[in-house]
């Protein structure tokens, strides 16, 4: 199966190293304009063609697809070219881990609905789904709401809903920072509250390597809902 096959692409990323390596640089953080966006070579890679690359591999081929228009940017920026080229890799990085996360979602979506039941495009991301879903006559429009303990915080989609047909429903991508997992519980032994809430999360796992995915159990219950209402 596919899902099992990211499963273990992604369990296999060194993604301490990448967020020691990445995390502190933050050079290039203007708004890129479409044609230097890596967003659509992501859909493109990794749902349409299924190769499933390391960042490293998609970096270089993200390089040789689109670097007429990358230098171009960069020119009009006017930033030096060995500060934008260092810059570079750690903004399509953070892209890169936040859309195969994604990514990642609509092959378990699609394990749970059936082959050929769910769709992702920039297309479809630009007009506020990050994947969709066409299962037994209805249209399930998912996006992905990022939440964090202080509040929430989740990619800009806002007034775009109304573009495409179906039901909108947002599935809640909630992470505690690696500290609570290295150190779970409080000086008294108990679960400290995030650790603990991300336990009881059915919808989100773990991998070992500390990447945060959806389960199953996220796409089940909206399957029984329509399976039972046509019963």
């Amino acid at each position: 199966m596919l899902v099992q096959k990211f499963d273990n692409f992604l369990q296999s990323v060194d993604l301490k190293s990448y967020r020691d390596k990445y995390r502190p640089i933050k050079i290039v953080e203007m708004d890129l304009p479409k044609e230097v966006q890596a967003i659509n070579m992501l859909y493109k890679v990794y749902w349409d063609q299924k190769k499933f690359l390391s960042f490293e591999d998609f970096y270089k081929e993200y390089l040789n697809s689109q670097k007429t228009e990358i230098e171009s940017f960069r020119q009009r920026t006017t930033m030096c070219k060995d500060c934008f080229y260092r810059g570079l890799p750690a903004r399509i990085y953070r892209t890169w881990a936040s859309i195969i996360t994604q990514i990642h979602a609509g092959y378990v979506a699609e394990s749970v609905f059936g082959e050929g039941t769910v769709a992702m495009s920039d297309e479809l991301d630009h007009q506020g789904a990050d994947f969709q879903v066409r299962y037994k006559g209805k249209i399930l429009n998912y996006q992905v709401k990022k939440k964090s303990f202080s509040g929430e915080v989740r990619r800009g989609k806002g007034g775009v809903k109304n573009k495409i047909e179906g039901q909108f429903i947002d599935i809640n991508y909630e992470v505690p920072s690696s500290d609570y997992f290295e150190n779970p519980k409080k000086k008294d032994g108990e679960y400290k509250l995030p650790y603990k809430r991300f336990q009881e999360n059915k919808e989100l796992k773990r991998f070992p390597n500390g990447f945060v995915v959806f389960a199953p159990y996220a796409f089940e219950q909206k399957k029984k809902e329509i399976d039972g209402a046509l019963k």
